[in-house]
């Protein structure tokens, strides 16, 4: 995690020595982050379409082969291979999502150590004036730029964004309101964002009911392996969020406001990559 830290710093350093501001930095660095990753949520969804359509075909493999297990692994494998689809897909996706949220919690947690890259000597030695001063603090460089970024260059960063103070951690300035501006927002674009997604998969799934209604009739009502990775793809969907929010209270701003920035592109890109790949899908049937 730390080498990644370490490289997100250098590009979060690099945009924060053009536009002087932490905050301008971090949208700028959300956005950067969420083209490169462009590819891997095209194949996610890709996948989640193709996981889709092989449903009823999941189903009829498991009716045919239900008393006899090896065949029915056997000849779920071979679909797989078949289509070409990867049945970890969706947790690829979510490992690549808890990687990079660490990341990035390292990364807005210690500044001066993966984005400004200050020698650990430096750190130390300001490390030892908090102490003898008798400030404790759980982020020890955010309290070194707060304390000494006016007197030296090396620890100084511009963390106003739109007058909210991004060095701030929500659980320790309770009765600061301005520090729930931002993980409000995250919020309620993660609300709209699941929202969004049930809306997307339950249209999906009453197309595909309008399609396949009468023709599979000798197809048991069994939940197919496909359904439950739906199941458990639509849990950790819920479940990151809540796990980000709790994260966002602990942490300092600048988290937030990653999240945040990072959700609202989410959806503008799934809404793009859903209205493309329906063109295309209706363009093939013409």
């Amino acid at each position: 995690m730390g080498a990644i830290s370490s490289l997100f710093g250098y590009l979060l350093n690099a945009l924060y020595s053009v536009f002087n501001n932490y905050g301008i930095a971090i949208i700028i660095f959300s956005i950067i982050l969420r083209i490169i990753l462009i590819p891997i949520t095209v194949k996610q969804q890709k996948s989640l379409k193709k996981s889709a359509e092989l449903q009823e075909e999941m189903k009829e493999i498991q009716r045919k082969y239900k008393n006899n297990p090896e065949k029915l692994n056997q000849e779920t494998i071979d679909l797989y291979k078949r289509e070409k689809l990867s049945p970890f897909a969706g947790c690829f996706s979510s490992i690549i999502q808890i990687v990079i949220i660490l990341s990035v919690f390292w990364l807005v947690s210690q500044p001066l150590t993966y984005m400004k890259k200050l020698d650990v000597s430096v750190i130390n030695d300001y490390k030892s004036q908090l102490q003898q001063d008798g400030e404790q603090s759980t982020y020890t460089e955010i309290a070194i730029i707060n304390k000494f970024g006016s007197e030296d260059e090396r620890v100084s960063l511009n963390m106003d964004f739109l007058g909210l103070d991004l060095s701030k951690v929500p659980s320790s300035n309770l009765n600061d309101w301005t520090v729930y501006i931002i993980p409000l927002l995250y919020v309620i674009s993660s609300v709209l964002s699941i929202k969004i997604n049930n809306i997307m998969n339950s249209k999906k799934k009453s197309d595909k009911k309008a399609i396949t209604d009468g023709s599979n009739t000798n197809v048991q009502n069994e939940p197919s392996e496909l359904e439950a990775m739906e199941a458990m793809n639509k849990n950790m969907m819920y479940m990151m969020p809540l796990m980000s929010v709790f994260i966002a209270f602990i942490a300092p701003l600048g988290l937030a406001l990653y999240w945040f920035i990072s959700n609202v592109l989410v959806i503008i890109e799934k809404l793009i990559i859903d209205a493309y790949m329906k063109h295309k899908e209706e363009k093939q049937n013409v």
